[in-house]
């Protein structure tokens, strides 16, 4: 995720941040970070070739400018501004992967992704049919009919946790509830009920991509909190849920470890992730230095748990 504070726009920022991302690592990890630079107004089509020619950036973020955290340095006018990048991604084969929403404050922020596709995804597509985009968290039936409609390996989508398993009640049941608060927002169950389909219906199109964000519950339970759920201490755990629940375990590892790399042209994990069908509580909160986070379900018993072998 490259929109941090600096967000990382230039390949030597990104190769500066990932060799504080290995330094952080234990001993004895394998961990491999996947760079992507954070594409504004003024990125420079001669960005886009030293990120390819570097090795350790594997593609470009695409914040419509306000549409999440730190996206305020984000793109302004995607045609008007970045088009020479975007012809030189396609060059590059570099993969767009987009954050689709608008930000038109006149749009409903329940319309927001449908408008994204209308407006900007579907002209993009047509003016560059060979660019390769990835439409991060999806969360509407419109975005799954949207990907279906693309020829495949050209436009793929992650999906969450969260979007598979609330809708936007989740938000306000007992009150305000702003650990369930996210961007792209929680929306309404028929669509829930759309991702649940996609993901479980062993199309390659639809991979894994949980968009955790670890905010402080300071920062959270606040008078304008920021969006953003915890899922990672629990992402693997709930995804075996979804899939237990619709009778399709045999199409979890597909989605889980499969179809993201083979979009990507990336070779596949050898270590593996062992899931069992084992009860155990989530944590109420995990604590820092910097504060608690509370993650995703916290205090409620989950009946798969993962481990690594």
């Amino acid at each position: 995720m490259p929109n941090l504070k600096p967000p990382v726009t230039t390949t030597a920022a990104a190769v500066a941040y990932r060799q504080s991302i290995l330094k952080a690592l234990p001993s004895g990890s394998d961990f491999t970070p996947l760079m992507t630079l954070y594409l504004t107004d003024t990125t420079s089509p001669k960005e886009i070739k030293l990120a390819r020619k570097s090795g350790v950036v594997y593609a470009v973020k695409l914040y419509p400018a306000g549409a999440t955290t730190n996206s305020q340095d984000g793109v302004t006018d995607l045609f008007g501004k970045c088009l020479p990048v975007l012809e030189e991604m396609v060059e590059q084969n570099m993969p767009l992967l987009v954050h689709g929403e608008v930000t038109d404050p006149d749009v409903d922020v329940f319309d927001r992704e449908k408008v994204f596709i209308d407006s900007v995804l579907q002209p993009l597509i047509k003016r560059l049919p060979q660019l390769k985009v990835v439409m991060e968290h999806i969360t509407t039936m419109d975005a799954v009919k949207f990907v279906q409609s693309c020829e495949e390996g050209s436009v793929a989508a992650t999906v969450t946790p969260q979007h598979l398993l609330l809708n936007r009640n989740a938000l306000f049941q007992g009150g305000m509830q702003p650990h369930n608060y996210c961007l792209p927002v929680l929306k309404r169950e028929i669509h829930r009920q759309a991702l649940v389909s996609a993901v479980t219906s062993g199309s390659k199109r639809f991979f894994l991509g949980t968009d955790s964000a670890p905010h402080e519950k300071r920062r959270k339970e606040c008078p304008c909190g920021c969006a953003g759920i915890y899922s990672a201490p629990v992402a693997l755990s709930l995804y075996a849920k979804v899939f237990e629940e619709v009778g399709a375990l045999d199409k979890l590892e597909a989605f889980t470890s499969f179809n993201g790399p083979d979009f990507y042209g990336l070779p596949r994990n050898t270590s593996k992730t062992k899931l069992s069908r084992t009860s155990w509580k989530v944590p109420a909160c995990f604590s820092f230095p910097f504060g608690d986070i509370i993650p995703m379900f916290a205090g409620e018993t989950l009946e798969w748990q993962s481990s690594f072998n």
